[in-house]
Formats: structure tokens, C-alpha cells, sequence
């Protein structure tokens, strides 16, 4: 029946990678995902993947040492030191399934330069890097006969004796809740965005995984770092790739300054996000913004650059701002993009449920500290996807049982039954956009003690109000209504977790920027804050970063 040795959720960049080499090894294996695996959100990364290749006279330590200087000192090196070494590996692996990476005049595999580096050393192809990583992936696992249960939906995560046995999940297409039983589990079920609004993320970036691993007691590391990116579409957030400032171009305020100059001499436009999102938002409210915006403006770079490098979003402009590129700047704002926070991991995936493995964006193995560099996402999840597939080939080949428990099972129909049968409740859509506008308010590009608490006690009282949403359908098939309300729950339990860590940083650090508290602390904040559930109660603790031989310094750019 429904029986596995590694059952992965999720089936971005992360899930797909992991997956193949569990088949690879020979492993039962089974990817789940509640849509179709090219629909998940890693299809939406457009500028790269970062690796130094030696053959350019590159070296991995270089790429260390900036991605530790973006992540403001908060990475763990030695897991820094790990991707970045295995980033080439990895890279020519990609190609060599079929990635078609642009390429230069000479032929070689093609670069440019991201945000936080010295140096350019992001491939990519076009501004849709990640749609075609996602499809040969893809490709790559059909080829392999790969089971996937699609557009299935986990509920729960099955725990016996401590250990992870595999999860409840529904076939949507159904509405039928089954027990599908693992000896291990990787959750790479991507991030969180719709807990903001708006957001670059898709509409099912609703942080289930972190709440899945949250609910049976796995800790949330580091949840107040959340990515604010430079270049959202001013109206709707969608997100203009940063490739466009890697291939020139400008940011202009209302004066037609390019007001970079001001914040990061060296870097301009290329200075680490949380720098360049910080400075638009000063320039914004200062009133050098226009209409709450900022310029890009690409008009130098010429029609043939534009549509050759950037034709995504020359596409996206004209459709919809009604603005070629080549003629004329658009407006942009720092939009929630990332978190960097996640569910706490070691090198090989593994959480702190044994059985139990994290990877991509919904992990924290902490090589984004509190700011991740441009690219650094597409290379987390193919080096650590494949890690933590490693780590649970290695755990579940030492299982020989599986979960026999249905208790679980009835317990989950009758909650959901619950919300079935519940009337005249509140519209889940109603409380989840409060809850965006909320956390955007309270948790954004600055920050304070106030705007913290304020958004916590709207978190607090929404979870309050949960208890009473009812949903309009009450059927079992396709129910999209119930799915959306099952999506609020995980949303509301990570929100207040995300609220529970900048509460308690007392500091400035990365994209955590308290305007109350403006200066890094490495005294008494170089740590890592936890939040978890110990028998329903929530706990707060921290714990030390891993130095290894960068110790931190002022960070300029």
C-alpha cells in the first residue's frame, strides 16, 4: 500500500534533487506535492545559481567569505565552507543533465554578478534560471519512473517513540485522508511568503513544512530573518530578477539620483539585499521615492541586452505596467522574498526528530545567517536536497519497521470533519490578509519594539479567531476552500514564531533592522534564536554560531 523508504514532500529544486539520489541508491522512494512538481515555487527563480569554478581562476573561499559577510556573521561557516566547496560539483552535474546555462563569446558557461560578491560567478539561463533547473529535474526523476503522489496535501506528521514514520496527507482530488508510511521523511516543502502581503512568493508558499516539524516539536531557527527584495513590482510584487542590476542596471529616486552611491560606494547596487532594500526604503520615506517606489532603470543597457538577458522581464513589464525596458525606468520596492530562518538542520538534512530531514528553503542548515546572497537559494537546495537525501538513505537503512498506527489517522478526519461542519465562521481570507498586512507592518524592511508587539497580538488573536472560519464547500472534491483553511493554521503557528524571534533579538543584524536598537551586538547576539513546542508549551532559547576561521568585522559594501 501506501509504503516507502523515503518519502519526500515537496517538489521544487530541494525535493527533486533529494530525490534522485535516493532512487539513485536504490531506495523506495516517493515525492509528494500538493500541486504538480513544475508548478512549485523554485520555477520562479530568475537570476542563478552561484558557484566559483577554478577554470576562471575562482576559488570557494572567496565565495565563503561573502557569503558569510552577507549573512551579517550569523552562518554557520563550516556549512558555508560545504556548499561552497561542492558548488561546482554540483553545478557541472546540473549541466551535464541538461541545463542549457548561457554561455559567454567564448563558449564557456556564461556569469554574471550578483549583489554581495567581488566577483561574477552566478550561471544562469536568461531571467528563468530556476524554471529550467525545475524541468529537467523533473525530467530527470520521470526518467527514473519516480513514484509522486501529485497534488496531495500532508496534514500531520506520524511520530512513534520519538521518531518520524511518515505523515497523514489527502488526495485533494478526493478528499480522502490516508496514513503513507516512511522509515525517514524530508520536508522540502519551500517557504513562507503568503504569510506577508505582498509577497514574490506564489500563492502556496504557506510555510507547511515549518509548521508540520514545529507541531511535533522540531525547533525554528533564526525566524525573524526575513528577506525583503530590492526590485518587486511596484502594485503586486512580482519579482524583477536581481540579474537586471547583474547586467547594469540603475536604481534612480524621484530626483533621478542614483542614490546607491550614498549607501554602498563600492558595491552601488550590488551591496547585499538587506542593504539596497534598507536604502530604498530610506529614500522612500524621505520622500525621494515616488509613489512609494523607486526607479530600476534598464534604458542604457540597450533592446538587444534586454531581450537577450533579461526577456522574462522585459515580458512581465510590458504586461503588466505597460513599460518597455529599453525606453522607460520601472517602479519598484522592497517585497517579502525569503526566510532565511527554518527548520533547524545538521549537515546531512537531519532536524531535531530523528527520521525526520529538512531541506531548501523551509531548512535552516544556516548558510544564510541573516541575509541570504542572490543565487545562494538554487545552490542550497541542489547541494543540500542532495545531502539530506544521503542522511536519510543512511538513517532509514537502519529501520526495519514501519508505522502501524491508525489512531493518528481517525484523529485528523475528525478534526478536519470539524472544519467542515463549522457555519457562519469568519472567511479564512479574511483573517489571512489581515495577517499579511499585519506582519508586512510589524516585521518589515525597519522594525521596532512596538511594530513587533503590535504585529504579535494580531497573530495571537488570529489564532484566536481560527477556531471559528467556516468554509462555503463542503465537498470532498478538489475542496480548495478547505485547503486554503488547513494553509491559514500552518501560516498562523509560523507567523508567531517569526514574531517570537524578532521580539527577542535585541539588536540589528542583517535584514533584521531595529530602528530602536541600530547596532549589531556580537557580544551577547553572534547566536542563533530558536523557538519550539515542548508538550504544547512554546519555548525560546539561542545558541551559538559556528566560527570557523572569518571572524566577524564591520560590514561595508
Amino acid at each position: 500500500m501506501y509504503e516507502h523508504d523515503i518519502l519526500i514532500v515537496g517538489a521544487g529544486l530541494a525535493g527533486l534533487r533529494a530525490a534522485l539520489e535516493s532512487i539513485e541508491a536504490g531506495k523506495n522512494t516517493a515525492i509528494l506535492s500538493k500541486v504538480h512538481p513544475v508548478r512549485s515555487h523554485s520555477c520562479a527563480a530568475q537570476g542563478g545559481i552561484n558557484a566559483a569554478l577554478t577554470d576562471r581562476g575562482d576559488n570557494w573561499e572567496d565565495h565563503a567569505l561573502s557569503t558569510i559577510k552577507g549573512s551579517d556573521y550569523l552562518a554557520d561557516q563550516e556549512a558555508v565552507e560545504i556548499m561552497c566547496r561542492e558548488a561546482g560539483e554540483n553545478l557541472i552535474d546540473l549541466e551535464h543533465m541538461g541545463v542549457i546555462f548561457s554561455r559567454d563569446e567564448e563558449g564557456r558557461l556564461g556569469t554574471r554578478r550578483f549583489g554581495g560578491q567581488s566577483v561574477a560567478r552566478t550561471f544562469f539561463v536568461g531571467a528563468i534560471t530556476g524554471s529550467a533547473m525545475l524541468h529537467v529535474l523533473y525530467e530527470q526523476t520521470v526518467k527514473q519512473n519516480a513514484q509522486v503522489y501529485e497534488e496531495w496535501f500532508v496534514t500531520k506528521l506520524i511520530i512513534e517513540d520519538g521518531e518520524c514514520r511518515g505523515v497523514i496527507a489527502m488526495d485533494i482530488n478526493s478528499g480522502k485522508l490516508e496514513i503513507i508510511k516512511a522509515k525517514s521523511v524530508i520536508l522540502a516543502t519551500g517557504g513562507i511568503g503568503r504569510i506577508f502581503e505582498p509577497s514574490t512568493n506564489a500563492l502556496i508558499c504557506t510555510g507547511d513544512g515549518l509548521a508540520l516539524a514545529y507541531d511535533v516539536g522540531a525547533s525554528l531557527m533564526d525566524m525573524e530573518m526575513i528577506q525583503y527584495h530590492p526590485t518587486g513590482l511596484a502594485g503586486n510584487g512580482i519579482l524583477l530578477s536581481e540579474g537586471a542590476r547583474g547586467e547594469g542596471a540603475y536604481l534612480l529616486n524621484s530626483n533621478g539620483e542614483r542614490f546607491m552611491e550614498d549607501y554602498a560606494p563600492e558595491y552601488l547596487e550590488l551591496a547585499s539585499r538587506d542593504v539596497v532594500s534598507r536604502a530604498e526604503q530610506t529614500e522612500i520615506n524621505e520622500g525621494r521615492g515616488i509613489d512609494g517606489c523607486v526607479l530600476l532603470d534598464c534604458r542604457h543597457l540597450g533592446k538587444s541586452k534586454i531581450e537577450e538577458k533579461l526577456g522574462y522581464l522585459q515580458e512581465v513589464a510590458i504586461e503588466f505596467r505597460g513599460i518597455d525596458l529599453a525606453e522607460q525606468p520601472i517602479p519598484v520596492k522592497p517585497t517579502m522574498h525569503y526566510i532565511m530562518g527554518g527548520i533547524k538542520t545538521d549537515f546531512m538534512g537531519q532536524t531535531d526528530i530523528p527520521g525526520l530531514f529538512a531541506a531548501g528553503e523551509c531548512a535552516n542548515v544556516s548558510v544564510h545567517g541573516a541575509n541570504r546572497l542572490g543565487a545562494n537559494s538554487l545552490l542550497d537546495t541542489i547541494v543540500f536536497g542532495r545531502r539530506s537525501a544521503r542522511g536519510a538513505i543512511e538513517y532509514s537503512s537502519q529501520i526495519n519497521s514501519i508505522s502501524k498506527s491508525k489512531e493518528e489517522l481517525n484523529n485528523e478526519t475528525k478534526r478536519i470533519q470539524n472544519i467542515i461542519n463549522r457555519t457562519n465562521g469568519e472567511r479564512s481570507a479574511t483573517l489571512r490578509n489581515e495577517m499579511g498586512e499585519a506582519m508586512t507592518s510589524g516585521i518589515g524592511v525597519f522594525r521596532d519594539t512596538k511594530s513587533i508587539k503590535i504585529a504579535k497580538q494580531k497573530v495571537l488573536n488570529l489564532i484566536d479567531r481560527y477556531e471559528n472560519t467556516s468554509i462555503d464547500n463542503k465537498g470532498k472534491i478538489f475542496n480548495t476552500d478547505l485547503i486554503f483553511n488547513l494553509e491559514l493554521k500552518y501560516m498562523l503557528d509560523v507567523a508567531l514564531t517569526i514574531c517570537i524571534g524578532a521580539e527577542n533579538r535585541k539588536e540589528s543584524r542583517g535584514a533584521h533592522y531595529r530602528t530602536d536598537i541600530t547596532e549589531r551586538d556580537d557580544k551577547n547576539w553572534l547566536k542563533h534564536t530558536h523557538v519550539a513546542k515542548t508538550d504544547g508549551e512554546v519555548q525560546f532559547y539561542t545558541s551559538d554560531v559556528n566560527i570557523t576561521k572569518w571572524k566577524p568585522e564591520i560590514r561595508k559594501y
